[in-house]
């Protein structure tokens, strides 16, 4: 009997060959890695200081001993959040995309059993990022995309980004939607709550507004993949059907239920227990729950393999969180059956 893949559907990577590629081309925005140990540098990107940063993110042999060690046959990889420069200018926003992008598609078309990958867009500029995302599913053969949760505060339901997600709905487009420059971060600087809280709730508005904004309702083809378990959004849903049904304002744009767009959702392992995870799976389905770590951040959880099989799971169901539904789902992905 073939052993069952495992792929982790949520992996971040900025390797060393594009750093320095950025440096050449994009110096001001370019990131710089200063060294901390043998493990760990501190990233420096614009405004943005990443505090360590693993060294699995920018060494491949770093990585593939990492999958080897956590149980991981593949990883579907996108880039680090921190280079979503949604705020530098337009062009020079672009470049690093592409440059980014190109590298990603080189990395899975040498390691093709290995990676699959997603592309990173300009979203302060639709049409561009449209357009990026066309080359990059057409030509670099990457599946999609990861977007911010918000886009320069701009919530993803703004009719600003309707261009992008006309060309994302034409290319059946997976976007992982990953949390960044959260909301109320003022009140959040104590304890890391930015991430431990600010990550999750950022998330959960951006889920909300893809709902009750119409844009899983208008742009049925795209795959709206929601990073660390959804935050709060399956665990609240009961809420959001409330009140829809209680109040008039969910209901401005939205046409029909608010669960017909809820159902659409897809969602990652990573909530570092296992009575989520097991309320997750039960709740919406494995057909809907990938298996992802987070590579290589602290807040990721390496142990998922484990977590996942600690549940009980019936084989089948083990088999769509761990390889099937992803399988199924990314349009630019790799066989799942068996290795």
């Amino acid at each position: 009997m073939p052993k069952p893949i495992i792929v982790d559907a949520h992996a971040h990577v900025l390797d060393a060959e594009t750093i320095a590629l950025l440096q050449r081309e994009v110096p001001k925005l370019a990131p710089k890695l200063i060294p901390i140990d043998d493990d760990f540098a501190i990233l420096e990107m614009m405004d943005v200081v990443q505090n360590p940063f693993p060294r699995g993110a920018w060494d491949l042999e770093r990585r593939f001993e990492d999958m080897e060690r956590y149980g991981l046959d593949r990883q579907v990889v996108a880039v680090c959040p921190q280079t979503l420069l949604y705020g530098a200018e337009v062009q020079a926003s672009l470049t690093v995309a592409q440059i980014q992008n190109d590298q990603i598609s080189a990395m899975c078309a040498r390691y093709p059993d290995k990676f699959a990958g997603l592309a990173a867009a300009p979203m302060q500029a639709p049409e561009l990022a449209a357009e990026e995302l066309t080359r990059a599913m057409r030509d670099k053969k990457l599946g999609g995309a990861m977007i911010g949760s918000n886009i320069g505060g701009k919530n993803l339901d703004d009719p600003d980004f309707d261009p992008f997600w006309e060309v994302a709905d034409a290319l059946g487009a997976f976007i992982l939607v990953h949390p960044i420059h959260v909301a109320g971060i003022e009140r959040q600087r104590s304890y890391y709550l930015k991430n431990i809280i600010g990550n999750p709730l950022d998330t959960t508005i951006a889920a909300a507004c893809l709902v009750f904004g119409g844009v899983i309702e208008r742009f049925p083809n795209i795959t709206f993949f929601m990073s660390h378990g959804g935050g709060f959004t399956p665990y609240q849903a009961g809420r959001f059907v409330h009140g829809w049904n209680v109040r008039d304002e969910p209901k401005q744009r939205l046409k029909g239920r608010p669960e017909a767009s809820l159902d659409k959702l897809v969602y990652d392992t990573i909530l570092h227990a296992p009575e989520p995870l097991q309320f997750l799976i039960e709740n919406v389905g494995a057909d809907r729950v990938m298996l992802g770590t987070d590579y290589p951040f602290d807040m990721g959880q390496y142990d998922m393999v484990s977590v996942v099989k600690s549940l009980g799971l019936d084989p089948a169901t083990e088999r769509k969180v761990s390889s099937g539904t992803i399988g199924r789902l990314l349009p630019a992905g790799f066989a799942t059956a068996a290795v």
